[in-house]
């Protein structure tokens, strides 16, 4: 009965995949399948979802059956974030979404004064806002008191596969927030999807690591079994850490 809740929604699976760098539609839907994945995030500005003469998302993924997430990978502004998820609104009905409002193209760090903005505008309009973020924690809280719907601060710089960076920051952001707060960028391997969920984040994003490994599939599984792991392990919790030993059998009655 443990179960991601967002918006309303509620999902089985806490791992939610991207469907970009595959080396095509087909790999991607294998993929997504295997990792169990009831989340993918869209590219609306990248991926058809529209254009019927050429191959088509849905055609290879079920919406009915697997819930799209648009996002605004590629923005560098409030101006074409804000036309991008309208625009996903007007062909699909979409309301769940995930902003990401990117600052430069190097780094592809999140630039927040644009990204709170946009969060503004949307929530207004009735969009259910997802919100790719910086690990700073009185920047997640303003996101929230904006009215997004989930957190989803990023462990490393996107594609870069380097873990998560800052513990401390997202410890924080757990601790001070009720929303959903899903993991978004820098996964690199399966350990790190079980830390991630060990700290008590929701869930985890994860689109790179999968797709260009040298074997996506099996990573996908990987990573789903990794995912589960972690929040089981979380959820257990976890003994206290000591500095010295403590032997597991009785001292009393020794021979």
């Amino acid at each position: 009965m443990d179960k991601l809740k967002i918006a309303k929604k509620t999902f089985s699976s806490r791992l939610i995949v991207g469907t970009g760098k595959y080396s095509s539609m087909s790999e991607c839907a294998k993929a997504i399948k295997i990792s169990g994945a009831e989340i993918v995030t869209v590219a609306v500005r990248r991926v058809n979802i529209s254009d019927s003469k050429k191959p088509l998302l849905m055609d290879f993924i079920d919406p009915k059956k697997i819930t799209y997430l648009p996002n605004t990978a590629g923005c560098f502004n409030s101006k074409d974030a804000l036309r991008t998820l309208r625009l996903a609104r007007e062909i699909g009905g979409w309301k769940l979404v995930k902003l990401e409002v990117l600052g430069d193209k190097k780094s592809l760090f999140p630039d927040m004064i644009e990204t709170l903005k946009s969060t503004e505008v949307l929530t207004k309009e009735g969009f259910n806002v997802m919100v790719y973020c910086n690990d700073d924690p009185l920047m997640a809280k303003r996101l929230e008191n904006a009215g997004a719907v989930a957190i989803m601060p990023l462990a490393a710089p996107i594609g870069s596969g380097l873990g998560i960076q800052n513990i401390v920051n997202i410890k924080i952001i757990r601790d001070q927030t009720k929303l959903p707060l899903i993991i978004d960028a820098g996964i690199g391997q399966a350990s790190d999807a079980a830390e991630t969920m060990e700290l008590g984040c929701d869930g985890v994003l994860i689109n790179t690591a999968i797709a260009k490994a040298n074997k996506p599939y099996i990573m996908a599984e990987a990573m789903k079994f990794a995912v589960i792991a972690g929040r089981k392990s979380y959820l257990s919790g976890r003994i206290k850490k000591n500095l010295f030993g403590n032997a597991s059998s009785p001292k009393l009655g020794v021979i």
